[in-house]
């Protein structure tokens, strides 16, 4: 093999005019090349991408090395933590003789070092919490949330209209069910009147996905106080932007409120940012761990929607990575959107595995240096297959890359230390204090109380209505009743006279 050919190849294809980051050094003939290194230009990182492999082989690192890099040139992260392993970046690593003999071979200085870091949570984790309330979600995200046909989609777009010509402010779980409740008793005919039949089997059909919503711990995410995308993106003193983790640990087995949240996320920053084309760097890079939890269980219609967002938001300047073992755990048409790849090993177990190597080695540029459907199953841990797209959108050479070292610690945090981070943050005070200010629930539950008719009983003497008494006057009154009747007083009167003659 022609190693010159290959190292003119790799350098004029990782060669860039633009500011960059460094993952990594090529690999031939199963060792790395000193000073040939895989750089990914800041100009191409709004171009999304995809890192896949075998459970062990190194993605959670890669991650790692990739978010320090950004943050070293300013470019705020937020991480989806689903194993909870990332939270190390907040500690300066250790220059072991592994990591600098790693580094030799590339001659890759090495430096250790640690990173400004957010801990969030949706979920019952400790963290900075993370909130959204049900107006911000809007009828028609909700409702391919909830994966409503056409009439239920009709009935919760008719209840958000119901609320804002009545001043209801939908901010939480309990406003919407109770929005429902009334509209299908109390509120019926009033409703019917200003908007139109409601079908209780609509409204029942709602109810019912709201709380299989509800179950998987929804009603920590829906809420007040609203979170602000612009919290993502904070520079500390020293002009690092911040790591923000997300700790989703706990959540892997409630897709529905993972990818309702993620959903929600997209939406708002895209809603929320500028439009700025192809800028020099990206406003916000997003990485999004074991990926296959948001698809899995997603419709038809979610996932049109996670697509059209995908294709979208990088025109706001902001980067999708997804994370996940396959990449045909990916949809095609999420795939299709996706510049970087880094592809660590995959392993051959099962004809379905070797089917699905072959169609991740056709997905890479063709290369005359590796024959990739082998190599892919082939690679060590901390190596990977990459390709980027350069900075005029075209995918550069395929290369067996090295990835270095990450410069923080290489393990989680300690209890005591996610403690202390959380407590030190400027974030605390400003979305952890519980706020349930009066909205649609309580202003209907007044409303409700007003306007309920008093009670009426019978009296058995006339048969006329008369107002029902309480239990105490009622009470007090048959007694009197009793002790004043000719009966009582006759029967009193004997006893007494039997006493005195004895």
């Amino acid at each position: 093999m022609d190693i010159e050919n290959f190292k003119l190849k790799i350098k004029e294809g990782y060669n860039f005019k633009t500011d960059f980051i460094t993952i990594g050094g090529a690999m031939i003939n199963n060792a790395p090349v000193a000073d040939l290194f895989i750089n990914i230009p800041l100009k191409t990182l709004n171009r999304h991408g995809l890192i896949a492999g075998a459970t062990g082989t190194g993605k959670t690192k890669t991650i790692q090395v990739l978010s320090e890099q950004l943050s070293n040139k300013g470019i705020p992260v937020l991480m989806m933590d689903i194993k909870g392993d990332f939270s190390g970046i907040a500690q300066q690593g250790v220059k072991t003789a592994f990591i600098e003999e790693r580094h030799a071979k590339m001659n890759l200085p090495f430096e250790p070092n640690a990173f400004p870091v957010e801990l969030l949570t949706i979920s019952k984790q400790n963290g900075i919490r993370l909130r959204a309330t049900i107006s911000e979600f809007g009828p028609v995200l909700l409702s391919r949330i909830l994966d409503l046909n056409d009439t239920q989609s009709g009935v919760m777009s008719l209840i958000f209209k119901y609320c804002d010509d009545h001043q209801l402010p939908l901010l939480d779980l309990k406003d919407l069910k109770k929005v429902i409740q009334f509209i299908t008793n109390e509120g019926k005919e009033a409703i019917e009147k200003e908007y139109g039949r409601v079908s209780t089997a609509s409204t029942g059909a709602i109810l019912r996905k709201l709380i299989e919503l509800e179950q998987q711990d929804a009603d920590l995410f829906f809420g007040e106080t609203s979170f602000d995308i612009k919290d993502l993106m904070r520079i500390d003193e020293n002009g690092k932007a911040f790591v923000n983790i997300l700790r989703l640990n706990d959540i892997q087995d409630k897709p529905k409120l993972f990818s309702t949240f993620m959903l929600c996320l997209l939406a708002e920053v895209y809603n929320t940012m500028p439009e700025q084309g192809d800028s020099g760097q990206p406003e916000l890079v997003i990485f999004i761990d074991e990926a296959h939890l948001i698809f899995k269980e997603a419709t038809k219609t979610l996932l049109d929607q996670i697509e059209t967002i995908v294709k979208l938001i990088r025109s706001k300047g902001i980067g999708l990575y997804f994370i996940t073992q396959n990449p045909t755990d990916v949809p095609d048409g999420v795939l299709a959107q996706l510049g970087l790849k880094i592809q660590h090993a995959l392993r051959a177990f099962t004809d379905k595995d070797r089917k699905a190597i072959k169609l991740a080695s056709e997905n890479f540029p063709s290369t005359e240096f590796y024959k990739t459907n082998e190599i892919i199953t082939q690679l060590g841990t901390g190596e990977a297959l990459v390709t980027v797209l350069n900075e005029k959108g075209i995918p550069t050479p395929l290369a067996v890359c090295m990835i270095q070292a990450p410069m923080s610690r290489m393990d989680v945090l300690s209890p005591n230390e996610i403690d202390v981070l959380i407590e030190k943050s400027t974030l605390k005070n400003k979305y952890n204090n519980v706020v349930d200010r009066e909205s649609a629930y309580e202003l209907l539950n007044k409303k409700i109380s007003e306007e309920k008719p008093a009670e009426v009983v019978i009296s058995k003497s006339t048969k006329t209505s008369t107002p029902k008494k309480t239990e105490e006057s009622y009470f007090t009154k048959q007694v009197i009743k009793v002790l004043t009747s000719a009966t009582f007083i006759r029967g009193a009167f004997g006893v007494l006279t039997k006493m005195f003659k004895k």
